[in-house]
């Protein structure tokens, strides 16, 4: 089994900046492409930004050149710096990961729980 927790989020005023973190643990043989998603209620979760296990990243348009995505490896672990914070960043932010358990073990995807974010104008 594998589990996905995020931490680091929170409050924040327009302008501000939050990291949020991604830890996976469990039977982890390998990880692969990871990512952070965010849903608002009443709206699709969309994809924020996502890492290759070589760090070649992605991201949505409305965060490019504010947010950045990183992870390492030996840590399991990726994370989301979220600089000049916008009120329309507003979401409850997903951590997902693509995971494999044992060498001939096909690629799985798991989901984090969530973790809130809040940026006040």
């Amino acid at each position: 089994q594998v589990q996905l927790v995020e931490s680091g989020g929170g409050l924040a005023q327009a302008g501000g900046s939050l990291r949020l973190s991604c830890a996976a643990s469990g039977s982890i043989f390998n990880i692969g492409t990871m990512g952070w998603y965010r849903q608002v209620p009443g709206k699709q979760r969309e994809l924020v930004a996502r890492i290759t296990n070589d760090d070649s990243t992605n991201y949505v348009d409305s965060v490019q050149g504010r947010f950045t995505i990183s992870r390492d490896n030996a840590k399991n672990t990726m994370y989301l710096q979220m600089n000049s914070l916008k009120p329309e960043d507003t979401a409850v932010y997903y951590c997902y990961a693509r995971v494999s358990v044992g060498t001939w073990s096909p690629f799985g995807d798991y989901w984090g729980q969530g973790t809130q974010v809040t940026v006040s104008s």
